[in-house]
């Protein structure tokens, strides 16, 4: 244990913690502020309400069983694939996956509204893997807002097609385009891919998306939302015109229709919107009055229930600046920010997946559709920008119907 460690409050005023986990300090009251001292203007500052940021779950609440109209061994699909399935340990399909699987093994276009943790990846992956095991589609190409969520993808499928001789490139930013270049001369059956590489793969004239007759934009939402439309509208104008098209996206807002419009030949919508994981996130604040913020954070994260910890910070910057101050005073803490190469990043999140760490720091480049197992508590060490943003954050907890905890900082 560092020289920092201690289990008793250390400013000499009592200390409680509220039923939802939440630190709650006795003493003279600030004033909250609403907004960020980032050089804004007041008028330009983010407003939000403290209350917002506070719900007590009384008991899990529990998703409502779904009873599948397929297993698995049902699809008509190749035994390989079946195989795979099964050696992941799948038997019964999600929703998303039971109602998406049957549609896209008939080559119809599909506009799924899902949320993250679905299983919206395994239902397009399987059945794409199979049509082109069965020469339906010659070369597929998938679209992701992120490179984690790329990456991760790419791992799934490399699980469904195992022993098929299929190829896949990934081809995301943070490492060598050459590489990838190279990949891509060999011709694979499957890339996955965010839009600023594959634009610049494009400029490199690596990549041809007029090849690609089966293509998915992944989090449509979240790719409009980090201001990848004029990408995707790009690549949509150089697709093959006769192709199969999946559109899959957590909200469909009205500025996203025109992609859909444009993307989609008579499309079979789908919804399979679970609930919010916030149902099942106890949420607290956290005042920080005059004490020191990193002694308050110290003092919460060396609790024994603190057992698996993301704590979101606004900038690069500080994430990398709270990083190293919380190795200093001896945590184990990984760090993802835009500022890390993708193997950094990469290397961060394995390392929190596997509980070598248990605390990672994060802007919310990841807070978006990244599914990492038992997280117990989320640290909005800094503000989050958006409401949404918040709710995106607080859902890496309280998943699989278990209860999470979320604690904002306010000054």
């Amino acid at each position: 244990m560092s020289k920092y460690s201690k289990s008793e409050n250390n400013f000499g005023r009592p200390t409680s913690f509220n039923s939802s986990g939440g630190k709650k300090y006795t003493g003279k009251p600030t004033r909250f502020k609403t907004g960020y001292s980032n050089g804004r203007s007041k008028a330009a500052e983010k407003k939000f309400n403290p209350s917002m940021f506070i719900k007590k779950v009384e008991e899990q609440t529990a998703a409502t069983p779904y009873i599948p109209k397929n297993k698995f061994s049902d699809f008509l699909i190749a035994d390989q694939i079946k195989e795979n399935i099964a050696n992941k340990g799948y038997i019964n399909p999600t929703p998303i996956q039971d109602q998406t699987i049957p549609l896209l093994l008939e080559g119809k276009d599909v506009i799924a509204t899902a949320n993250t943790g679905t299983g919206k990846t395994a239902a397009f992956l399987i059945p794409l893997v199979n049509n082109v095991l069965t020469k339906k589609t010659d070369k597929v190409l998938i679209i992701t807002p992120t490179r984690e969520l790329a990456a991760q993808i790419k791992g799934e499928l490399d699980i469904f097609k195992q022993k098929t001789n299929l190829y896949s490139v990934l081809c995301i930013g943070g490492v060598n385009i050459f590489g990838q270049i190279q990949v891509l001369k060999k011709n694979p059956h499957f890339v996955i891919g965010t839009p600023g590489r594959l634009r610049d793969l494009e400029n490199n004239r690596a990549i041809n998306f007029s090849h690609y007759n089966a293509i998915i934009l992944d989090e449509v939402d979240t790719m409009l939302d980090m201001g990848f439309i004029n990408d995707i509208k790009h690549i949509i104008s150089k697709l093959p015109q006769k192709r199969h098209s999946l559109f899959f996206s957590a909200t469909i807002p009205n500025t996203i229709k025109d992609v859909m419009d444009r993307f989609l030949q008579d499309p079979v919508s789908i919804s399979v919107k679970t609930r919010q994981s916030a149902q099942n996130v106890n949420q607290d604040i956290v005042k920080i009055d005059s004490q020191n913020k990193i002694d308050v954070l110290h003092d919460l994260l060396i609790k024994p229930e603190f057992k698996k910890v993301i704590i979101f910070s606004r900038t690069k910057r500080n994430a990398e600046k709270l990083s190293r101050t919380l190795k200093e005073r001896g945590f184990q803490v990984s760090a993802i920010h835009g500022d890390k190469s993708q193997a950094q990043r990469k290397l961060a999140l394995s390392l929190f997946k596997d509980n070598k760490v248990k605390i990672l720091l994060a802007t919310d480049v990841v807070a978006r559709g990244i599914d990492i197992d038992d997280v117990s508590h989320v640290i909005n060490y800094d503000m989050p920008q958006t409401y949404e943003d918040y709710i995106h954050r607080i859902g890496r907890t309280g998943r699989a119907d278990k209860i999470g905890q979320a604690l904002t900082f306010i000054d």
